[in-house]
């Protein structure tokens, strides 16, 4: 009962902060602070190579890429999806005229 140690549920894995601040200072470098940097084409590039496919495509976050997909799937008509469901699922749909 004396022992008041602090039990996480999760913790970062945090890279080595040196390792880091170098990275950080070629981004700052490059004055490239948004999408289609070199830090993102190599990622798209390795992601790519590692999965086997010809292309990937890397995203701000999970609504664009539902809009992305569904306007290149050409979805239309209705859809039917779980009222628990983040607010992106909803939103991309209403957003495509779907």
């Amino acid at each position: 009962m004396g022992n008041n140690r602090v039990i996480t549920v999760t913790s970062p894995l945090l890279p080595d902060l040196d390792a880091f601040q170098g990275l950080l200072k070629q981004i700052w470098d490059s004055k490239w602070i948004t999408n289609n940097g070199d830090f993102h084409k190599q990622l798209e590039t390795e992601l790519a190579d590692y999965l086997k496919v010809p292309y990937v495509s890397l995203f701000t976050n999970g609504t664009l890429s539902l809009v992305t997909a569904l306007q290149a799937l050409r979805i239309t008509g209705e859809v039917i999806t779980t009222p628990y469901s983040f607010v992106a699922t909803t939103h991309t749909l209403w957003w495509n005229g779907i």
